[in-house]
């Protein structure tokens, strides 16, 4: 790279232009919608209300028609929705649009009433229909007429913006905040600066190839939000790791190529051991049949891809360039810094000394934070991620308010024509069932009718899942169960039913991985294990924070009394990749010592002293790009920012600056040995360089 230094600027600028000139469109283009269970019983009910029912499914579009002093009945209401009447038929988008219907969409006291525009597009089109119209319809509103679209797809719509907006925000106030970090770390400008280059370059890239993805299938929004985040952090990660160490090869020989050359030799080695460990983590997250999660993963995934494929080829060749620039602008404390920490050294022979009070500390702390995850509860978000002057959430609250607590989440119910009566009869004999509306017949002559079955509970409540089961359990054989709160809770199932399977291949890949790599199956097994215990510590801390409300005043939210449904999949996956990043930082350095010295304390202490400084400025960095999160509106990215820095804080602390050094001192010669026969089957791979 450092060689062909000016082919590889060229490749990357023309891919950068040619992917940059999609970037901008990322967020408008991508998905909103996706949050679902492929082949569960809720979507294939609203696969067939879209096609025999005009569209009345839960993509439909609800628009609340509220006002105080007039009826749903009065002239200047009815004038509104006529006006919003229009505005849906206008687009090709909706289908049959069903006015407010008394006994059925309109409120007892005759005050409110809900206009439904049926969903004639997917999903996903039908939030971007919502992001599209309802600054027409929230216009509507006039002389004491209050209009608020809401639905699935509204809350989406408004939900989706929320969190874009949050996002934006945070990763605006980390970058200078990280800049900082590096400086310190680095104590040269250029160095520091070097790394946000690289992943700011990868982020383009990533963002130009999420657009040109979702024109193939659709990519969740989410996807890029992540990618955003979890790049900003890596890329940082791999940089610091590949600066660092050339700096030292500099030191020692002047020679910018062959510094690049030892560099890549062997801190190259782990940069993509550890992007290999990401990128198979989230590979797992594949499994789970949801198109929302899948994408986040597959969106996260590719922006790694960039940013790896960036510091394997763009940042050698850069280095190669700058060579003894890269100390431009140093402090002068810089002058002084050398690869290997004196102070990390200490630590290391302190470690190496007392292992036993070290070991057994960390132990009781991570396992005391583990103990709140065996309450853990999950479910799908309620209306209260979305901001209090959303239209979505202030629509939902006047229908909760006006026709029961249970009417912003009606089910639905699709039977056979021949069980109508038997089904209704069924249904309103049902535990949890409000109400039943008579049946209505398809469209289109297909044999269906469709009933909506109103809760007695809001829809987010805990007892909805209970009355869902029994009502699937009551009904007629042929008679399906859907609505919005019904997707959620059969997504919420697949998610927990995938779980044990995401965890095991995510084990077992990273054990791996980690087993070619080091040569050494007692080392792997540990590093692998160990990375369970700051996962579970985090998601301990996640149940005290967010379900139990600790702390819930000072971050600015409102507890739901539960962690969102995607969290354990999705953390998990993200949270085991990045505590393997840093055991294959500190795990590979030591192995280069160990093969150079053959010496298990040299290794374990050198080790330490040569990337204990990396993982402390690269957690650092990590915690906070991941903090700057905690104080979005939106509590999602609010609890990923917070279990992610938590998760980063233990595991640099407790496991990869004390735990796993104190193994690698425990278990000496053991550590790295590996049975001949092993040896021979794995392919032959050295850290150290020469």
């Amino acid at each position: 790279m450092a060689t062909h230094a000016k082919w590889v600027f060229g490749v990357w600028l023309i891919a950068l232009v040619a992917l940059g000139a999609a970037a901008p469109s990322v967020f408008s283009s991508l998905a909103g919608a996706g949050w679902q269970a492929n082949g569960s019983e809720s979507v294939r009910v609203r696969e067939l209300a879209q096609q025999h029912f005009g569209g009345n499914s839960s993509a439909a579009v609800q628009v609340v028609v509220h006002s105080d002093t007039g009826m749903v009945s009065d002239p200047a209401v009815q004038q509104v929705l006529t006006e919003a009447t229009a505005i849906f038929q206008g687009d090709d988008r909706f289908g049959a649009v069903i006015a407010p219907q008394p006994g059925m969409s309109i409120s007892p006291d005759g005050h409110t009433g809900v206009l439904i525009a049926g969903a004639n597009a997917s999903t996903d089109e039908m939030v971007k229909a919502v992001d599209d119209l309802k600054g027409q319809l929230t216009a509507l509103s006039k002389d004491g007429v209050e209009v608020y679209p809401t639905g699935a797809s509204a809350l989406w719509s408004d939900f989706n913006k929320a969190n874009h907006d949050a996002m934006i925000k945070a990763e605006m106030f980390s970058w200078p905040v990280t800049l900082a970090i590096m400086v310190l770390a680095f104590g040269s400008l250029v160095a520091a600066g070097l790394p946000l280059l690289l992943t700011l370059a990868g982020l383009i890239a990533s963002a130009g190839g999420l657009v040109l993805l979702n024109s193939a299938t659709p990519i969740s929004v989410w996807a890029m939000n992540f990618a955003m985040m979890f790049a900003l952090a890596l890329g940082i990660d791999y940089a610091l790791f590949i600066v660092a160490r050339f700096r030292d090869a500099l030191s020692k020989t002047g020679d910018s190529r062959a510094a690049v050359a030892e560099t890549m030799d062997t801190a190259g080695k782990a940069v993509v051991l550890s992007g290999l460990t990401v990128l198979v983590s989230l590979s797992a997250v594949l499994l789970v049949p949801a198109p929302a999660v899948r994408t986040m993963a597959v969106g996260i995934m590719l922006a790694v891809a960039f940013v790896l494929a960036a510091t394997l080829t763009l940042l050698p060749a850069v280095l190669g360039k700058l060579g003894p620039k890269i100390n431009a602008g140093s402090l002068p404390y810089a002058k002084r810094q050398q690869h290997r920490s004196a102070r990390f050294e200490s630590w290391g022979r302190l470690l190496h000394k007392h292992p036993w009070p070290f070991a057994i500390g960390s132990l009781l702390i991570l396992a005391a934070l583990s103990i709140p995850v065996l309450d853990l509860k999950v479910a799908m978000p309620s209306i209260q991620v979305v901001p209090t002057d959303a239209p979505v959430r202030q629509g939902y609250e006047l229908i909760q308010a006006q026709m029961g607590e249970g009417a912003p989440g009606m089910l639905q119910i699709i039977a056979p024509a021949a069980e109508a009566e038997a089904t209704a009869a069924v249904a309103r004999a049902s535990d949890g069932i409000a109400m039943v509306t008579p049946p209505m017949p398809s469209v289109d002559g297909s044999g269906y009718v469709m009933l909506q079955a109103i809760p007695n509970v809001d829809p987010s409540d805990t007892a909805m899942g209970a009355i869902l089961g029994q009502l699937r359990a009551d009904l007629p054989s042929q008679s399906l169960v859907g609505g919005a709160p019904a997707e959620n809770l059969d997504l919420q199932q697949a998610l927990n039913d995938y779980l044990p399977l995401i965890i095991g291949v995510i084990l077992v890949l990273g054990f791996a991985l980690l087993l070619v790599a080091l040569q050494a199956p007692l080392i792997a097994i540990l590093g692998t294990v160990v990375s369970l215990l700051s996962t579970a510590a985090a998601f301990g801390v996640a149940k005290l924070i967010f379900q139990d409300g600790h702390g819930a005043s000072l971050l600015g939210f409102t507890p739901q009394g539960f962690l969102d449904g995607w969290g354990p999949v999705f953390f998990f996956a993200m949270i085991f990749a990045i505590a393997m990043d840093y055991t294959v930082f500190l795990l590979a350095t030591a192995k280069e010592h160990y093969e150079e010295s053959g010496d298990p304390e040299h290794a374990h202490v050198m080790g330490l002293a040569h990337s204990g400084r990396i993982i402390a400025a690269a957690a650092a960095v990590m915690v906070a790009v991941f903090f700057t999160f905690a104080f979005a509106e939106p509590l999602p990215p609010k609890e990923m920012g917070i279990i992610l820095g938590v998760a980063v804080l233990l595991d640099a602390v407790f496991i990869r600056l004390m735990l796993l050094p104190v193994l690698l001192r425990l278990t000496g010669h053991a550590a790295w040995w590996s049975p001949a026969w092993l040896r021979r089957v794995l392919p032959t791979i050295k850290f150290s360089h020469g």
